[in-house]
């Protein structure tokens, strides 16, 4: 996976992390936990806070 595949990424937060309302996840944590995903392969560095929001908000939209 790479930063683009948001809601791949989205949905293996969903599974990695079940009782983590991502509401009030910070960005610091959330970037940790994608790029501490098994399928995660891309540039740790490139997670920005654009790319973290949309990966935010995919995780909301996946839990409800």
């Amino acid at each position: 996976m790479k930063w683009v595949d948001v809601l791949d990424i989205a949905i293996e937060l969903v599974d990695t992390h079940p009782d983590v309302d991502p509401r009030y996840v910070n960005f610091v944590d959330l970037h940790n936990w994608v790029v501490a995903l098994p399928q995660f392969d891309d540039d740790a560095q490139r997670g920005g806070e654009k790319v973290l929001e949309a990966i935010q908000q995919a995780w909301i939209d996946e839990r409800d």
